[in-house]
């Protein structure tokens, strides 16, 4: 009960503090920190069990890994190799050369100075990806050039890690260190080839197969702990594990869907993670240096924002764009915990430089959001500086878009069933862009190999929807035949994009309310549709004008179907006038050998004049004759249209049929 009531009183306490992190737009890494700061040994000291705290930590890091190597492929690697490897390594190896100097012009031994420079150089990939998720400047010059340093800063923690504890000293000899450190990396490289290519995909396949949502996610999870046990009983960290294990779905066309799966999981034992940082945090050493703290919080952003100008103007970026991605790329990053509770493990860092590392730290977060809405003013200030609006070193160049041009303004289909297809055909015929999400792996890979933009992923996942682009969409069409499926993707594209056009087909009128609810544009329910169409045949059947049944249709779906339910209190809408052609008909009869009218014409039969029939078309073949004169012959076979009574036609179909008799005549 002691570990269930240090558990309730974080995620009470979380409550609270992230409430009024939101009231003052701060992210909710920030509130964690606090709310470990606040119910830790340092602070209240609510928690009793924080070994508990850490390991539910480390299962945190475990997921963020997972989630970065799922989200790593060869193939984005390529696309971003100029700005990842140029602008990237500048960044990442120029802040870790600087503060380096620093640390051993203050008295540092240089592998401390270099894992001071380690500890600043990474910047936090969640706080700035959100932000600039929710201001829309992911696809701006200066957000996609700060996207590609966050990837190589993500990349660069796992050599940081494997270079801690040699520069620590705590592995033995250099040369036997690296020697073995070389064995096993190849060994992981050996083990990331053989399951990407065969073991993974094959076992990914027979679990999609049986569609069970329950199935692959545990089959997910169990693949990223396998991986991240082995590579710790190699010698090598946990986190490594789980980044090869990402590294490993990152091929297999269910990446996606597997992101999307372990993210809720991701954000909560991440949450954690952040909560046991912040339990290090002693407020005490805040109060009692805040000047110290302050001034080292200075130093890292000014630091960080001018080394990520340079880069950004060494990659050919504008003046503008370079201030707006330093300023953005200026806080200390998340990963920068991990490697300090590594470092002071290894003895790396003391408890005093520690906590001031933390509290500078948290500072920076604290001030990203700010210097996100300052930063475009601040860089047209700086454009005005004589010589730096054109400064760059090599020509100004955009980095290519991560998937060549990317859709916008399109459709997106959830359910590639029949509804699904058909949807798909009419966007094709008239030039729409789409994208399909289906959870059917053959129905995937068929589809995909017949040429269409189809992929395997839950809708219901926002990680799925942004990968098909949800936030540029115009519309989402839901044909799935699960109910509560398809309540949680209107649930989740609609706050993932509010303008989003969402149109559902449902089997049950019922539901349309709680669609709605949802944010559902349109809904379609089978039940009521079907109604409408054997009710509009019927009313064809009694010659209604076609433009009148369509209106009367288009009433009954604007008033939401209202007066084809009971109980709803509506009367139909009276637009159609059902006793004006009641008694009438149309139909077709064939003309068929020896009849009466075979070889004879409409004049020489008096079909009008003296039965009352009007032939209004005439199919001969494939030739369609309207309106015949009095003098058309018919033919053997020939297809009449006939109008007239119903009673009438009754009485005269002999005329088409059979030889006449003396009774007919």
């Amino acid at each position: 009960m002691s570990v269930f009531h240090d558990i309730v009183v974080i995620f009470v306490l979380a409550i609270f503090v992230l409430l009024v992190c939101n009231r003052f737009n701060l992210p909710a890494i920030v509130g964690f920190l606090l709310t470990g700061a606040l119910c830790g040994p340092h602070g209240l000291g609510l928690v009793g069990e924080v070994h508990l705290v850490e390991v539910l930590a480390e299962v945190g890091v475990i997921f963020l890994l997972f989630c970065i190597g799922v989200e790593f492929s060869l193939e984005k690697l390529v696309r971003y190799k100029d700005a990842v490897f140029g602008g990237g390594s500048i960044q990442v190896l120029l802040t870790i050369a600087l503060v380096a100097v620093l640390g051993l012009m203050y008295g540092f031994d240089p592998q401390k100075s270099v894992f001071l420079g380690f500890l600043a150089a990474l910047s936090s990939t969640a706080i700035v990806l959100s932000l600039l998720q929710e201001r829309a400047e992911g696809e701006s010059p200066y957000g996609r050039f700060t996207t590609t340093v966050l990837i190589f800063q993500d990349l660069a923690v796992v050599p940081m890690m494997l270079l801690l504890p040699m520069m620590a000293g705590v592995s033995g000899s250099v040369t036997n260190t690296v020697l073995a450190l070389a064995i096993k990396l190849a060994g992981v490289f050996l083990l990331v080839y053989v399951c990407s290519r065969w073991v993974v995909p094959f076992v990914l396949e027979q679990v999609v197969r049986t569609r069970s949502q329950v199935l692959f996610l545990t089959t997910t999870m169990g693949l990223c702990f396998s991986v991240a046990s082995l590579t710790y009983s190699m010698g090598l960290s946990l986190s490594l594990g789980a980044f090869i294990a990402g590294a490993i779905v990152s091929d297999s066309e269910y990446s996606v869907n597997a992101l999307g799966g372990i993210l809720p999981f991701k954000d909560v034992f991440v949450s954690f993670f952040f909560v046991s940082v912040g339990m290090l945090l002693s407020l005490g050493f805040v109060a009692s240096n805040p000047g110290l703290v302050l001034v080292v919080t200075l130093v890292i952003l000014v630091l960080k924002a001018l080394v990520a100008w340079v880069s950004a103007v060494v990659m050919g970026r504008s003046g503008h764009s370079a201030v707006i991605s330093g300023l953005q790329l200026s806080q200390v990053g998340e990963f920068s915990f991990v490697l300090a509770g590594v470092g002071m493990s290894h003895g790396m860092i003391t408890e005093q430089g520690y906590q001031l590392f933390l509290a500078a730290s948290v500072l920076t977060m604290l001030a990203t959001p700010f210097l996100f809405n300052v930063a475009p003013a601040l860089a047209d200030r700086a454009m005005k500086l004589p010589g730096l609006r054109n400064w760059a070193v090599f020509r100004r160049r955009d980095i290519a878009e991560p998937t060549g041009e990317k859709l916008k303004d399109h459709l997106i289909i959830s359910g590639f069933g029949l509804g699904g297809r058909n949807i798909a055909r009419a966007a094709e015929v008239a030039g729409i862009p789409y994208v399909v999400l289906d959870v059917n792996a053959e129905t995937v890979t068929r589809e995909r190999k017949a040429g269409r933009n189809i992929h395997y992923g839950d809708a219901s996942l926002p990680e799925v929807l942004r990968h098909a682009e949800a936030e540029q969409a115009r519309v989402l069409a839901i044909t799935v035949s699960d109910a509560a499926g398809t309540r949680r993707i209107v649930d989740v594209a609609h706050r993932l994009n509010p303008a989003l056009h969402i149109i559902v087909r449902t089997r049950f009128h019922s539901e349309m309310k709680d669609l709605y609810g949802l944010g559902a544009a349109e809904v379609v329910p089978e039940d009521l549709e079907s109604s409408m169409e054997l009710f509009s045949r019927v009313l064809a059947r009694y010659l209604v004008p076609h433009a009148e049944v369509e209106r009367f249709s288009e009433v009954i779906r604007a008033e939401g179907y209202g007066s084809f339910m009971e109980n709803s209190g509506k009367e139909p809408s009276p637009l159609i006038k059902f006793g004006r052609f009641s008694d009438m008909d149309l139909t077709v009869l064939t003309v068929c050998e020896d009849a009466p009218l075979a070889g004879a014409t409409l004049e020489q039969i008096a079909l009008r004049k003296e039965h009352g029939l009007t032939a209004v078309a005439v199919m001969r073949g494939e030739e369609l004759h309207r309106n015949p004169h009095g003098r058309f012959r018919l033919e053997r076979g020939d297809q009449v249209y006939v109008f007239g009574l119903r009673k009438d036609i009754t009485a005269k179909a002999w005329l088409f049929t059979q030889p006449v008799s003396e009774e007919q005549t």
